[in-house]
């Protein structure tokens, strides 16, 4: 469990002549040093719509900024924050002394929120690593480079010294990790449909992939949300590529998504916006019933109850960032994922 009680602390700071060409990288530049503001720290505080520029909320970090530019940050501080070690089971793929590949299951937050002080795999790596977790991202966040949502299962890597944290973080801002996902889709994203075709942002490439370009942003009307953007957006790419149509004829599909960049829910959202939202996905997939006829009764039923969207990080490539070798993990399905093929019929 944690305890925390929390404030605000407001960073004023004016741009200083001739700043860089993107917001972020002159936030960066130019933030006090005492701020103890990292970049990652500033692209998340930009998303979250902490920052004005001259009294107006900004969140694109492309935003063109000019010299004299006043900004000011809105910083949560958590005092007196305590995440507790929890003896809760990992499924450790590789650990060494700089680093912890971790196979989380559904269900499992990254790290404490207000609504979930505790179980998340902070508590966990706290109780299994014990102090040898990277301060960097905290109390609440120690080790965290990057993050997969509560009901997606898969692979994530944790920094265990300050070195690995930086010599990841580097690499995800970079869009160097190789990250492949498996989801289960409504319909069969297929370059011959024209459909796909029509739809802003979406393209193929050769060997029939589909690539989703947008920007994406927080919803207007929900903010747990992510929606398709075309201005003052974070800019995203997703692609695609089918690994196998499901049903007779295909009305699912598995897929094989990489990601070129890293938002939250990009998958989600991107494969919503193409009309091929995940099974599951009480957020952005939609309940639709699939044809008895294509997928069998057992097959329609199995849909109509998956409990999650149906997404799971498989792969992971980078980089190590103390050794420089290159690393690359698999994480086979989990077992409500392969029954849910076998239903639709793969």
């Amino acid at each position: 469990m944690s305890s925390q009680t929390t404030s605000h602390q407001i960073v004023t700071f004016e741009l200083l002549e001739t700043p860089p060409a993107r917001l972020d990288k002159a936030l960066a530049r130019d933030v006090p040093p005492e701020a103890s503001l990292s970049r990652s720290r500033l692209s998340r505080l930009l998303a979250d719509e902490a920052v004005k520029v001259n009294g107006v909320v900004v969140t694109d970090p492309r935003a063109k900024p000019k010299v004299g530019d006043v900004i000011q940050i809105t910083v949560e501080i958590a005092d007196d924050y305590h995440v507790a070690a929890e003896n809760i089971p990992l499924d450790v793929v590789f650990e060494d002394d700089d680093l912890i590949v971790i196979n989380k299951p559904t269900g499992m937050v990254v790290h404490p929120a207000p609504g979930t002080p505790g179980g998340t795999l902070v508590n966990a790596l706290l109780h299994h690593c014990g102090d040898s977790l990277s301060g960097v991202g905290g109390e609440k966040r120690p080790g965290i480079v990057h993050r997969i949502d509560k009901e997606t299962s898969g692979l994530l890597v944790v920094a265990k010294t300050d070195r690995a944290h930086h010599g990841l973080a580097a690499q995800f801002e970079a869009h160097t990790v190789e990250r492949h996902y498996r989801a289960i889709c409504y319909g069969v994203p297929d370059s011959a449909d024209p459909r796909v075709r029509g739809i802003k942002g979406a393209s193929f490439e050769p060997g029939n992939i589909l690539k989703l370009q947008t920007q994406l942003a927080r919803h207007k009307h929900d903010r747990q949300k992510q929606q398709v953007v075309w201005h003052n957006g974070r800019h995203a790419v997703t692609r695609a590529r089918i690994v196998q149509p499901l049903g007779t004829p295909g009305v699912a599909a598995l897929l094989d998504c990489w990601l070129e960049t890293g938002r939250t829910h990009q998958i989600r959202v991107h494969l919503a916006h193409a009309g091929h939202g995940l099974i599951g996905d009480p957020t952005y997939g939609g309940r639709r019933k699939l044809s008895e006829k294509a997928v069998g009764e057992n097959g329609r039923e199995a849909a109509r109850i998956f409990p999650r969207q149906a997404l799971h990080a498989a792969t992971l490539g980078f980089e190590h960032p103390a050794s420089k070798e290159m690393l690359r993990f698999e994480a086979p399905m989990p077992e409500d994922m392969t029954s849910l093929i076998a239903a639709l019929g793969g």
